[in-house]
């Protein structure tokens, strides 16, 4: 966004900066974690259901079984026939074989058998090398001016930024903390606090290198699926991200379409959390709905939540519950106009 306006990378770095120096103070100062006990419970089931469709048009997407059909400016089927297609679906087939019969890590299983079977499709490129070394970060450390990114007519761009890496972080750590089995009963995440320090320290020092804003990872729910639900397994994947900066041609074998069918199926799971919703009350179920649309259709989730807010308080004061509104409710409304503001100015 900020690049198809015209602004140098230093400039847009040092916006991405002062974004996270932002998250920081009020991640720090307990905020983010005020603001996530206001959610309605409803919307929170609803965020973790939109993540769920969300990851599955991923793997939709990433494989090319769903496209963008420019002509009737619309999501279409891609070309059935394709190799990385069919590959997809004979990996989807393979899951739920797996699946079914209680696979001990089937996941992982399909993932290589699907690129085994992408060999003969063309789909798996076997590397021409084994090991290769990261490239050189020198060029792009650094490259930030804080200075001018402070100017006012970049203050848009700024809570652009910042609104969606909110919402999309507490959005994603409800999402993947709910398919873990780890919130309240009134659908809080114990210690989500941490979670959010950890993100807005990332953004920050992320764009010292240039990097966008670094956020949770979304596909953190393929490995809770798979059992792993510690903070080992985090130390472990970063691990093997380590590795994977000096063996990356081997980490590259794997095809989109080997890994599309496990986020396919990891986000039908997740909208098992729309049952929880009271769709006898409409103020309820229309926000929740919302958030699920439009985290889809504007492609974002930040963009479902900044949407559902507004509606959940509009029928909340047209219903006569205004008493069971909280005032930072009012707050966040606010902020989630500002944002679209943000978008259309």
């Amino acid at each position: 966004m900020i690049a198809n306006e015209g602004i140098s990378a230093p400039i847009a770095s040092g916006v991405i900066f002062w974004s996270g120096i932002l998250f920081i103070l009020i991640s720090f100062l307990g905020l983010r974690e005020a603001v996530v006990r206001v959610i309605p419970m409803s919307l929170k089931h609803a965020v973790s259901a939109g993540i769920g469709l969300f990851i599955a048009l991923l793997g939709a997407k990433s494989c090319g079984l769903i496209i963008a059909n420019a002509d009737k400016n619309t999501l279409a089927f891609g070309k059935l026939n394709s190799a990385p297609v069919i590959v997809c679906v004979i990996g989807f087939i393979i899951l739920l074989v797996m699946k079914v019969r209680n696979v001990a890590g089937g996941m992982i299983l399909t993932i290589l058998l699907t690129t085994l079977i992408g060999i003969p499709f063309g789909v798996t490129k076997l590397p021409e090398n084994i090991v290769s070394f990261p490239a050189n970060i020198g060029t792009q450390f650094m490259k930030v001016d804080f200075l001018g990114a402070l100017d006012f007519a970049y203050i848009p761009f700024l809570i652009a930024l910042f609104v969606p890496d909110f919402f999309s972080t507490f959005g994603t750590v409800l999402g993947v903390g709910a398919k873990a089995g780890y919130l309240d009963k009134d659908g809080n995440l114990p210690g989500i606090d941490r979670c959010f320090k950890v993100d807005a320290i990332a953004t920050s020092f992320g764009a010292l290198f240039g990097m966008p804003s670094m956020t949770t990872y979304l596909e953190s729910s393929a490995g809770v699926e798979a059992g792993g639900k510690t903070g080992l397994t985090v130390v472990f994947t970063s691990i093997c991200f380590a590795l994977a900066l000096f063996f990356a041609p081997v980490a590259l074998i794997i095809p989109s379409a080997a890994t599309a069918p496990v986020l396919i199926y990891i986000g039908i799971n997740m909208l098992s959390s729309m049952k929880n919703i009271d769709y006898s009350d409409i103020t309820e179920y229309v926000p929740a709905f919302v958030c699920v649309t439009f985290t889809i259709f504007a492609n974002n989730i930040a963009n479902g939540i900044c949407a559902a807010l507004p509606v959940y308080l509009i029928l909340k004061i047209a219903s006569g519950k205004i008493k069971k509104i909280s005032p930072v409710m009012y707050v966040l409304v606010a902020v989630c106009i500002l944002y679209f503001y943000s978008i259309i100015r």
